[in-house]
């Protein structure tokens, strides 16, 4: 299965939705999919979908989905990495009247340049072949909690140390 969401910022996104809604119709994907549509208006027509999820709802899709496509929100795709799963970040853009500016984008290539197991795509014609990808991948992802947890310790001791 795979799950896509596009979260609950209130401009459209149908970009991604109809991107994905044309890989089922066109055969592409044969997987079932779910899409969590949030404020946009376009209706898919190949694919399950509702505007928005509760918490226990999203946490089902996340965790029985092979493959989650997420908007660039940070929370969004960092709990997919914490199910040993690589996401597929599409950041809504500014072009496309999907979000006030691009940090989306910024946050997500800034996060894969620090080593960051995630796929982001800007481009939806590429779309599939991260899905493809995905979908025949066996390796979980490997969470860099641990590296994180070390770092704050490290920046905390470093604050508390007394001056000499």
């Amino acid at each position: 299965m795979i799950f896509v969401t596009v979260g609950t910022h209130e401009q459209q996104f149908n970009r991604l939705i109809e991107a994905v809604d044309k890989l089922k119709e066109n055969g592409k994907i044969t997987d079932e999919v779910f899409i969590q549509t949030g404020y946009s208006d376009y209706t898919p027509k190949n694919c399950s979908w509702e505007k928005m999820l509760d918490y226990d709802k999203m946490e089902r899709y996340m965790n029985e989905a092979k493959v989650v496509i997420s908007h660039g929100g940070p929370s969004t795709f960092m709990a997919v990495i914490t199910r040993g799963k690589r996401p597929i970040v599409v950041p809504r853009l500014k072009k496309y009247n999907e979000h006030v500016n691009n940090h989306q984008l910024d946050f997500a290539v800034f996060l894969k340049n620090e080593g960051y197991e995630i796929d982001v795509v800007e481009d939806c014609s590429n779309l599939f072949l991260y899905i493809k990808r995905n979908l025949s991948s066996k390796m979980p992802v490997k969470s860099r909690t641990e590296k994180f947890v070390k770092g704050f310790e490290e920046l905390i001791f470093k604050l508390t140390e007394p001056n000499a």
